[in-house]
């Protein structure tokens, strides 16, 4: 069985069925502080904290683990920056709670969902897995510090871990039976999507002014069953060929928030109003995922575009927002 902490969330939701589809059994655990109990349409649910110490060792002895995908984190980056030691406590002391009880009951199998914010300000773009980790937020710092707990345990020995370093999920299923849906959104795609429908006045721009084509940033927007399937395929590695790794998780191309925002409008044939804000701290200008790695070792590679994730996500946005 297969432990998905944070499987009630929006990534962590859409693999634990990509899991269930796949064959595998799961449990999710997830104190639903962000996540949505609805969500969890596989597998087994527990509600409670992976920081609780009792009550992982309860879940740990009542069932049998194999192995661990972790997606139980905060993820904002404006949010880190307001609360940093929020961050530091849930992304980095949690999970070290979470290897104990992993080494006690001996299991050896963990997946980070990690960041591409462990980079920083890029020194170059594409970015490979060997760049500079040098994070400007305290999200990314969470993560990184998670990264090297994880190193230290794999020299303990007896103990393999996969890194996946995303860089912009978005998307949703497109059976639309889960997608993106965060209190409060803070993801761009969602959050055109509101200004489409009316459900806020406009959309902001947080920044024009960097050295980029149009003044606005550079993200990669990979979808978010592309991210399932890469867990998965990194599972299966992680079991086959007990060994750790570290992956990109992109799809190599990049798009400013001018280019998203007219590709939603294209999609969705609604004029969606921008206004203009001052840039947002740890904000870097341009981030492009180099994803050779993956597709080398797993033969993992993305199969959806930003048209697919931008459709996916107005079908999922249309259907929550007429329920």
């Amino acid at each position: 069985m297969i432990l998905v902490t944070g499987g009630a969330g929006y990534i962590g939701s859409h693999t634990n069925k990509a899991l269930n589809k796949a064959g595998y059994e799961t449990i999710v655990l997830d104190n639903l502080s962000k996540g949505h109990e609805d969500f969890v349409k596989w597998g087994e649910f527990v509600n409670s904290d992976f920081g609780n110490y009792d009550e992982l060792k309860k879940l740990f002895s009542s069932y049998d683990i194999e192995g661990v995908l972790h997606f139980a984190a905060f993820s904002s980056v404006a949010e880190s920056v307001d609360h940093p030691a929020m961050y530091l406590k849930n992304n980095y002391k949690n999970t070290l709670t979470l290897l104990k009880v992993m080494r006690e009951f001996n299991v050896s199998n963990f997946i980070l969902s990690s960041t591409a914010a462990v980079y920083g300000n890029p020194e170059f773009t594409p970015i490979t897995e060997n760049h500079p980790l040098k994070p400007i937020n305290p999200y990314g710092q969470s993560k990184l510090l998670v990264e090297k707990a994880l190193e230290r345990e794999k020299n303990k020995g007896d103990f393999n871990y996969v890194s996946l370093r995303y860089f912009n999920a978005a998307g949703a299923d497109f059976d639309l039976e889960i997608g993106e849906s965060h209190n409060p959104e803070t993801h761009l795609i969602p959050l055109i999507l509101d200004a489409a429908i009316g459900k806020r006045e406009n959309i902001s721009i947080f920044g024009i002014d960097y050295d980029t084509e149009d003044g606005t940033c550079i993200r990669d927007y990979i979808h978010v069953n592309d991210l399932a399937d890469a867990h998965i395929k990194s599972y299966e590695y992680l079991i086959n060929n007990n060994e750790s790794n570290i992956f990109n998780l992109g799809n190599g191309q990049g798009f400013s928030v001018k280019n998203v925002i007219d590709q939603c409008r294209d999609i969705t044939k609604m004029e969606i109003p921008v206004k203009n804000a001052p840039r947002r701290e740890g904000d870097p200008a341009v981030l492009i995922a180099d994803f050779n790695k993956i597709n080398k070792t797993l033969g993992w590679e993305p199969k959806y575009d930003l048209n697919d994730i931008i459709e996916s996500a107005w079908n999922w946005h249309k259907k929550i927002n007429s329920d």
